[in-house]
């Protein structure tokens, strides 16, 4: 068996081509039955986000796998070759354990350390065990990033001080207003990261927040956690003219706020400026509502710059985590290499199995006959002893009489002799 890692993320690839791999996750079962229905793969699990589109597979050891597999990605999005790849990194074996492993640490995130990701794989995990994508090596190696990933949280400060897009989003606000207690916020979405942005909207004194959401109910459950209002999308349109800052996080595979309503409800404010960050992928609102007058809008690939100042600070848990991750890797593909064995470990087992049972048999018949117990003990250990030690004997004998001391060697190891003391 075989492990790929492969996709695109936040530093290959400009959003409008993350947006064109993204898989909405109500089709991602789906997908998983597909990939693994054409024979590529035999495990296989999908890590989608704003940031990143990954594959994690499990696969015969059989190089032509790899191509069928990202033939199949490419077809999946119809997409050409050339359209992908210049973005695609590919990662195998060790490298694709160390890349897992990176991740759902946070190293490889656009804020280094962010907890959201774990939860994001934990998601993609069980997305794959629900359709049935998750197999032995997949299901040993997500456990084993989830155990890692809070060694390094427990053993490095990589989570200090939390930092993360829906923080990076609410600190560039306050660039532009630097008293939020003046201020409205309209989020848009309910999920996580429309939550910690509520949540530090709230630690910054926000006037006000507004929660639209397709599900009015999903929205009141989390305005009413930050003493904000609820409302549909349908009903977002006439309340823009209230919103000083909108910051949008959905899983809408078409933008839902378009240049022609920002236009009206700018006039309506009398141009008093509006701060807008699209952390969606695909975005919510349209690229042209840039295009307007009195109008900062920012997607996630524009926080970069806020979030680098973050940055610095974790480097040395990073450096740390670095040093648990690559021992973790060696553990995992020991674990790994170790599959290798079993079949000649069950082999081993079942051939002893049927001398200590024929052994068994005979001292049993020779019980049965009248024969003395202790005779029959004594010639069923010297039976088993022979026959066990049989083979191993004669083909020690024959590696000595060709010279072969390494496997002499080798013998000596795995049976467990000591090197006579003298």
């Amino acid at each position: 068996m075989a492990l790929l890692a492969f996709g695109i993320n936040h530093k290959t690839a400009p959003v409008d081509i993350r947006e064109k791999v993204s898989f909405a996750p109500e089709k991602l079962e789906a997908a998983l039955r597909d990939l693994q229905s054409r024979g590529a793969v035999n495990e296989c699990a999908i890590v989608s986000t704003c940031n990143r589109t990954e594959l994690y597979c499990g696969f015969d050891e059989n190089q032509s796998n790899v191509e069928n597999i990202l033939h199949w990605f490419r077809q999946y999005h119809d997409l050409d070759a050339d359209e992908v790849e210049p973005y695609l990194y590919t990662h195998l074996d060790n490298l694709a354990v160390q890349h897992l492993l990176r991740v759902a640490s946070g190293l490889d995130s656009l804020v280094l350390g962010e907890p959201q990701i774990l939860g994001q794989i934990k998601d993609a995990y069980n997305t794959a065990s629900h359709a049935g994508a998750i197999g032995r090596q997949l299901n040993r190696l997500f456990q084993h990033t989830f155990s890692v990933a809070k060694q390094v949280r427990t053993d490095t400060a990589i989570g200090a001080s939390p930092v993360s897009v829906a923080f990076a989003a609410v600190n560039l606000g306050k660039r532009i207003f630097s008293d939020l207690g003046k201020h409205t916020a309209m989020l848009v979405g309910a999920g996580d990261t429309i939550e910690l942005v509520a949540r530090h909207l709230q630690e910054q004194g926000i006037k006000k927040i507004i929660v639209a959401n397709r599900t009015v109910e999903r929205a009141q459950s989390l305005a009413e956690g930050f003493g904000g209002e609820a409302i549909t999308l349908s009903d977002m349109p006439a309340r823009l003219i209230e919103a000083d800052i909108i910051i949008s996080s959905t899983a809408s595979q078409l933008p839902i706020l378009g240049k022609g309503a920002v236009e009206r409800a700018i006039k309506k404010r009398k141009h008093r400026p509006m701060f807008m960050v699209d952390i969606a992928v695909p975005r919510d609102i349209e690229p042209e509502v840039s295009e307007l007058a009195d109008v900062y809008l920012y997607t996630v690939d524009d926080l970069h710059d806020v979030i680098e100042e973050g940055r610095q600070s974790r480097q040395e848990a990073a450096r740390q985590a670095e040093e648990i991750i690559d021992n973790q890797v060696d553990h995992f593909m020991g674990w790994l290499r170790s599959l290798e064995a079993v079949d000649t470990i069950r082999s081993f087992r079942e051939q002893a199995d049927t001398i200590r049972d024929e052994a068994l048999q005979n001292a049993e018949r020779q019980l049965a006959a009248g024969k003395d117990p202790q005779e029959v003990a004594q010639e069923l250990a010297r039976t088993l002893t022979n026959k066990l030690i049989h083979n191993p004997s004669v083909r020690m004998n024959q590696a000595a009489f060709e010279g072969r001391k390494d496997l002499l060697d080798t013998a000596r190891h795995l049976l467990g002799i000591k090197d006579d003391e003298a």
